[in-house]
């Protein structure tokens, strides 16, 4: 089985939607109101909430498996009256973990304008360089926090092996 090579703007927008969905809603609103003169959008597909299965590999590489079920709250918006560099209609995407439906509409606007090539720019660096910095500053405290808190039992039982020896 070949894989086809993933086109560079595909992996560029699944990295910012997943800066989107991470954020807080806290955050997105913040950088909402920084923004000025947001364009208007209508709702393609309201926001709603429902599950969807979560599947995990056994070490990352293995096998596939079910993990289990979690709250995913989704919506769609259309900018209007804006449309891309071909004329179409652009579209927005939002996709959160729970049941925020406002996180999800806050998120899929934002998919929308960085899709317009004049929000494009402004956004990147407006809104999904800091709600970045944000997340790898939490996601640092967090590993620091449970590096402090580590206990290394291998280590314990290692020396009573090597006692033996």
């Amino acid at each position: 089985m070949t894989t086809q090579p993933v086109h560079p703007n595909v992996l560029r927008r699944q990295a910012w939607m997943a800066v989107l969905a991470k954020s807080s809603l806290n955050g997105l609103s913040q950088a909402l109101e920084k923004l000025q003169r947001v364009p208007s959008y209508r709702f393609l597909r309201s926001p709603e909430t429902g599950l969807t299965m979560v599947r995990g590999r056994a070490g990352g590489t293995g096998q596939a498996f079910n993990l289990g079920e979690i709250t995913l709250t989704r919506c769609v918006v259309q900018l209007q009256e804006e449309a891309d560099e071909q004329g179409n209609p652009i579209t927005g995407f939002g996709y959160v973990g729970g049941r925020s439906h406002r996180h999800a509409e806050l998120a899929a606007l934002f998919d929308a304008l960085l899709q317009h090539p004049e929000w494009f720019n402004i956004v990147s660096s407006q809104v999904i360089g800091p709600l970045q910095e944000t997340i790898q500053c939490h996601r640092e405290k967090q590993q620091r926090q449970t590096e402090a808190t580590r206990v290394n039992f291998f280590t314990m039982a290692r020396a009573e092996t090597l006692e033996r020896s």
